[in-house]
């Protein structure tokens, strides 16, 4: 790689540096996770200032050092700086910065991931800035698709399609009150729940639930004394959590309309608390399968409790 080249990035995290530079780090298409100085970024006339942003998306002229790259020159490309008109927005932007951050790789081509972050953040961006808990539903949505699909991406999504220990297919039955689905984030995702008189795993939740065939599970590699059984979902969670795995959402699904509730056939639009838990859950699956946990998680968490509280 030649000593000085050009890039497409977007800035993912930023740090003072110096006296009056910013040390930022920027996904690129071309050299993906790069450590890379903002000269004189923090003064206030610098024509470099609002480019070293985060979430700002610039094409770059760099400059390889020892142990960091310089920025000689930026022309913006995109900017999402209506995130800061929105915490909810602002923080599931951050929420994916650190998901990317735990499986890029620096020095390599990262193009799939360029784009997949950006499509989604294009998608944040279009909500609603009104306060309420309609959008508090619609940041869910998007931060649950998103993060399901960089998990995807790196090979790391659960299975909600089938139970991950017998292969099963998996068919919520929506206007069954009781059905309900296990999801065990150590084994992978949903497991099939079988009766409540028997036992078997560790539960988090209802210790007496036991897994559908111990024989069964142990035919496909599983001892059941080790699943653990993080939450048990109701037929609409369930039905979401496999919507995730389409390329897009429709708008009446995010929103609640009826387009949404007749796509699934639901009898009633998905609830805050459904969103809730599925973001819950899949947070706790990625810090667990990643090896690290996602802090801008509490601004999430802020949003959604102030969200509750505010009339739209």
């Amino acid at each position: 790689m030649s000593q000085t080249f050009r890039a497409t990035g977007i800035n993912l995290k930023a740090i003072p540096f110096g006296e009056s530079d910013r040390l930022l780090t920027i996904l690129t298409r071309e050299q993906g996770i790069l450590r890379a100085v903002a000269p004189r970024a923090r003064k206030t006339k610098s024509e470099l200032g609002g480019r070293a942003d985060l979430f700002v998306v610039n094409q770059l002229l760099l400059t390889k050092g020892r142990s960091l790259y310089r920025i000689s020159q930026a022309e913006t490309l995109k900017s999402y700086s209506g995130f800061s008109q929105n915490l909810g927005k602002l923080a599931a932007g951050q929420y994916f910065a650190e998901l990317v951050l735990g499986q890029a790789l620096s020095e390599q081509p990262q193009d799939d991931l360029f784009l997949l972050l950006s499509e989604h953040l294009n998608r944040l961006e279009r909500l609603s800035n009104s306060p309420g808990t309609e959008t508090c539903s619609a940041v869910l949505t998007c931060l649950a698709h998103g993060t399901f699909h960089l998990l995807a991406l790196a090979g790391l999504a659960p299975q909600v399609h089938l139970c991950c220990l017998t292969q099963r297919p998996v068919f919520p039955e929506i206007e069954n009150a009781q059905w309900q689905m296990g999801f065990s984030i150590n084994s992978g995702g949903t497991v099939n729940l079988f009766d409540s008189n028997r036992t078997g795993t560790r539960n988090a939740l209802q210790p007496q639930i036991a897994l559908e065939s111990s024989s069964s599970y142990r035919s496909n590699g599983f001892d059941p004394a080790e699943v653990r059984i993080n939450a048990r979902l109701s037929a609409t969670q369930v039905a979401l959590l496999q919507q995730l795995t389409l390329p897009e959402l429709s708008d009446g699904l995010k929103s609640g309309q009826s387009l949404g509730i007749q796509q699934l056939n639901l009898p009633a639009p998905p609830a805050l608390s459904d969103w809730m838990m599925i973001e819950r859950l899949l947070r706790q699956y990625a810090e667990y399968h990643l090896g690290r946990g996602i802090r801008s998680a509490l601004l999430v968490d802020t949003f959604v409790q102030h969200s509750q509280y505010v009339s739209p």
